[in-house]
């Protein structure tokens, strides 16, 4: 659900802001929460504090206030042991906020990091259903129509027979994860992702023999970037448990670590 689709189903609704914080606490200021009479949207960080904070807002509802200010220790008197202290700004929302809102939330999407599934089959799949939960524009792409219509994820699907041509176009610094149904596909386009020599993360599906056919394949077919920057086996870890949900979990964990690093640490990688 994005939120216009909140707005939408929930006109009164309160937002919920962290405006200041001094010492530990489960998220930054400006962490944001928008909290209707039978719903919420977002977090401040959970535990506690958000129960408070929801309850909070759901009494503004409900007694027809306006503002409220919360000035909460984040210790034992309220069951957390982050230590820190926080201030949160609770007001009730008017049309242009909410207009407001959906834009700033609708430019901050737009600038979400892209995330590359190339391969519908079974571990693709898997991996579409944990990407829909995560700040990342998630594309699932394959030749076969029939693959893409058993992905119910909440992602893009494409269908393309060329899908060399979707990582040429891909924004800077996204992540590719090659695996089709077809080897040498997967050859051709980990070479193409790692030759745009951007890309925050390339992963191949297969063993570490595979690994070493594709760096003499491309090693053979490609001048202009070396085989280093990429990961394969994905999901390393996984290697004695081969279920779909297994390896896509612990791929999931290996994108985002890769998409969250500073960006001198992407250049330092690939110089």
């Amino acid at each position: 659900m994005h939120l216009a689709q909140f707005f939408a189903a929930h006109r009164n609704v309160i937002h919920v802001r962290l405006t200041e914080v001094r010492g530990s606490s489960p998220r930054d200021a400006g962490a944001e929460m928008f909290v209707a009479i039978d719903a919420a949207y977002e977090t401040i960080g959970g535990g506690q504090l958000e129960y408070m904070a929801i309850d909070k807002a759901r009494a503004l509802l409900r007694n027809g206030s306006d503002t409220e200010r919360m000035d909460v220790p984040l210790g034992p008197e309220i069951g957390q042991c982050c230590g820190g202290r926080v201030v949160l700004t609770l007001e009730r929302m008017s049309e242009t906020d909410r207009n407001q809102a959906v834009a700033a939330d609708t430019r901050q999407r737009a600038d979400l990091p892209s995330v590359f599934i190339l391969g519908a089959g079974h571990v693709g799949r898997a991996l579409a259903a944990l990407f829909q939960h995560l700040p990342v524009r998630c594309i699932l792409i394959d030749s076969r129509a029939e693959e893409l219509s058993m992905c119910h994820a909440d992602v893009e699907k494409r269908q393309s027979v060329m899908a060399e041509a979707d990582i040429r176009h891909a924004p800077a610094r996204s992540a590719f994860i090659v695996l089709t149904h077809d080897h040498a596909l997967d050859f051709l386009l980990t070479s193409e992702a790692l030759d745009r020599g951007d890309a925050a993360y390339v992963g191949l599906i297969g063993s570490a023999t595979k690994r070493t056919k594709f760096a003499r394949f491309h090693k053979d077919h490609s001048s202009r970037s070396g085989s280093a920057g990429l990961t394969c086996p994905i999901g390393a870890s996984a290697s004695r448990n081969k279920r779909p949900e297994v390896i896509a979990a612990l791929v999931v964990a290996e994108v985002m670590t890769a998409l969250t690093a500073p960006a001198h640490s992407f250049a330092l990688a690939e110089n």
